[in-house]
């Protein structure tokens, strides 16, 4: 039988109040103990202390700036233009600066699908970003 302190695990004690337990008990509460410090530890380590989430969305309202309305127009008239500028280059241009900048591949990546040489890639999206900057300028 262990002899622990009850003031020590639950905060609404004012004084020391003694309680004999069970060994399996004590190392449990022992378990808990090191496996709360160690979240404690993780959480700090990989500065998840910062967040002020609590699923109430106050830090979502806080990161998330609201946009005017004249800055809603400009990014959609902006997306329509680039759009419209990808449209107008050649397919194969088109295609890679779309998987590239939209999707996110890699240009290997894209250099691998089409079973060609990465250096083939990397010329064709700067000459289709070229084309669409001379189109760009033109609108």
């Amino acid at each position: 039988m262990a002899k622990i302190n009850l003031r020590d695990y639950y905060p609404f004690y004012n004084s020391d109040f003694f309680v004999e337990i069970p060994d399996e008990i004590k190392d449990a509460l022992l378990e808990a103990e090191r496996l709360e410090k160690n979240y404690i530890r993780r959480r700090f380590y990989n500065k998840a202390h910062y967040s002020l989430d609590a699923d109430d969305g106050i830090e979502r309202d806080i990161l998330f700036v609201s946009l005017s309305p004249c800055e809603i127009y400009e990014r959609k008239i902006t997306a329509e233009q680039l759009r419209s500028a990808i449209a107008s280059l050649p397919d194969k241009q088109g295609k890679r600066i779309y998987a590239h900048y939209i999707l996110g591949m890699s240009k290997s990546d894209i250099a691998r699908a089409e079973n060609i040489n990465e250096k083939a890639i990397r010329e064709s999206i700067e000459r289709g970003l070229k084309n669409m900057g001379k189109l760009l300028k033109k609108n």
